[in-house]
């Protein structure tokens, strides 16, 4: 009698492994255009083998809840303007136009003015999960958040980072 063992593998297996078996500097290069922040990037490619996408993206969210502000402006550098248009043929500019595409030409003028305003109060640029959200929704939170003490702001600032982060890991893997 021949006993046959199949194993199933899924496709989310399948991106894990992928992505274990990647050099540590391919993995770091790969998280990047998700998050710029160097030390994230270098801490979960430190963790591989995740064996599941899921693995990966619990401990590429502690990760970024983990970065120290220093971290978060690193990645903030790497940021467009909201209603800039990014440029470039790269992966990151291509998720930004997708992630903006709320924001008409008509939307422009007023955020170029709210984020004088910001980068003029916080020192960084104005940083919003835009994904899915118009532009009258953002500008109203943009001239919210210009109420905020600097502390409030940086607490917003990072949970913004780790939504954003999250949903372009996500891309990375679908």
């Amino acid at each position: 009698m021949t006993v046959v063992c199949v194993l199933a593998v899924t496709e989310d297996e399948e991106d894990a492994v992928r992505f274990d078996a990647l050099s540590r500097a391919e993995a770091e290069a790969e998280l990047r255009t998700c998050c710029a922040s160097r030390r994230w990037a270098a801490t979960v490619a430190a963790g591989r083998p995740y064996g599941s996408a899921e693995a990966l993206f619990a401990a590429a969210g502690k990760a970024v809840r983990d970065l120290d502000w220093p971290d978060v402006e690193e990645a903030l550098a790497a940021h467009p303007r909201i209603g800039d248009r990014p440029r470039g043929a790269g992966r990151e500019s291509a998720w930004s136009r997708g992630e903006q595409s709320g924001v008409g030409d008509a939307d422009r003028a007023a955020f170029a003015e709210g984020n004088v305003a910001y980068e003029n109060r916080f020192g960084h640029v104005f940083l919003i999960c835009a994904s899915g959200r118009g532009a009258a929704e953002m500008l109203a939170e943009l001239r919210e958040r210009l109420g905020n003490d600097p502390a409030a702001e940086r607490h917003v600032v990072h949970g913004e980072l780790v939504k954003i982060t999250e949903l372009r890991l996500r891309k990375l893997f679908a």
